[in-house]
């Protein structure tokens, strides 16, 4: 089968003189480019890589190919931003990986994914949208729980999450909030900190999807304050240590995989995605974010890390998630003949 792989790599992403130091932090490197490559062809698959932006535009038209897997984030600053290449593909008619245009656009806005998970029973964290200086002003001024996380309510990756996102008093919470409405020129959320364990869980597959794993997230130097932020990530083997399978009561990981499959659900997820929770002082998984485009970095990236701990390799995950995409698409059958099956977990 010949695959497009459509991508945006940091490289070729240009940038406004007045950026944050994160602004390319959504984007992928060159070794998580190669690496899905590898394990297509692996696979027994052709593969063409198309690029982002404008470059896949161009390379899509002339290209011919089978299908597209999907790792593009979009360009710009549009909350709509990760549903642009499926946008294209689907008025092609050409079929790819990952969720559809609907459900990348409503993900990637917190505040509403918040409002839908809770509508189906997933527990979060008490939160409040901060549009413009007047509102905040207001919550500066009401009784919202301190401490409060703050946060840009339109960008994934951890873009935006820093350790100073934590706030203690009011006057802390204003400048912060003013920092990011500066830096990142969107609405900013609001949330209750949850002071237990950060845990993220991965699922892959459709009619039913499959919990990959349920990963705890453990700073090398305990603290009741800890915050997954970019610092972290970014240096992640020297900060935390990945527990996976997440050393949890029973009862509580049964709440955490039923939040995950309620939220997936609800939401129209497809193929794979990610999940952050926090859990409360008395182990209530309390729901922070979805990511339907996780990252997929063979080294770095959560979900392949979680993966290896339950025991699958990465090209077993790509093949999960391919297989998963071209089961979603009647007639595929001729196209999957020629794709080796990897069996993993």
């Amino acid at each position: 089968m010949k695959i497009g792989l459509s991508y945006d790599l940091k490289s070729e992403i240009a940038l406004a003189q007045d950026h944050p130091d994160d602004a390319l932090e959504e984007y992928d490197s060159l070794e998580t480019v190669d690496g899905i490559a590898a394990a297509l062809e692996s696979l027994g698959h052709s593969v063409v890589k198309l690029s982002g932006g404008r470059k896949f535009l161009a390379n899509i038209l002339e290209s011919d190919v089978d299908f597209v897997f999907n790792i593009s984030e979009g360009r710009g600053n549009y909350r709509g931003r990760e549903a642009q290449i499926p946008a294209v593909l689907e008025m092609l008619d050409i079929p790819y990986s990952g969720s559809d245009p609907q459900c990348l656009a409503i993900a990637l806005d917190k505040p509403l994914t918040k409002k839908l998970v809770q509508s189906a029973g997933v527990h979060t964290p008490k939160w409040e949208i901060v549009s413009n200086r007047q509102e905040m002003k207001e919550v500066c001024q009401d009784s919202f729980p301190l401490p409060a996380f703050i946060k840009p309510a339109f960008e994934g990756s951890s873009k935006g999450i820093r350790i100073g996102c934590r706030v203690e008093d009011r006057d802390q919470m204003a400048m912060v909030i003013g920092t990011i409405f500066e830096q990142y020129r969107q609405p900013v959320m609001v949330e209750e900190f949850i002071s237990g364990d950060e845990v993220t869980v991965g699922i892959v597959g459709n009619s039913p999807p499959q919990i990959v794993g349920i990963m705890r997230i453990l700073p090398k130097k305990r603290s009741t304050n800890f915050v997954y932020s970019l610092e972290v990530k970014r240096d992640w083997q020297n900060q935390v240590d990945y527990e996976c399978p997440a050393q949890l009561e029973a009862k509580v990981l049964k709440k955490i995989a039923d939040f995950s499959l309620r939220a997936f659900d609800t939401l129209g997820c497809r193929d794979f995605a990610r999940l952050d929770f926090r859990l409360d002082r008395k182990g209530m998984p309390c729901f922070l974010e979805i990511n339907p485009l996780p990252g997929l970095n063979p080294k770095s990236s959560d979900l392949p890390i979680m993966a290896y701990k339950m025991g699958w390799n990465y090209q077993g995950l790509i093949s999960s998630v391919l297989n998963a995409a071209l089961n979603r698409y009647p007639g595929t059958g001729a196209l999957m003949k020629h794709s080796k099956i990897i069996k993993v977990g």
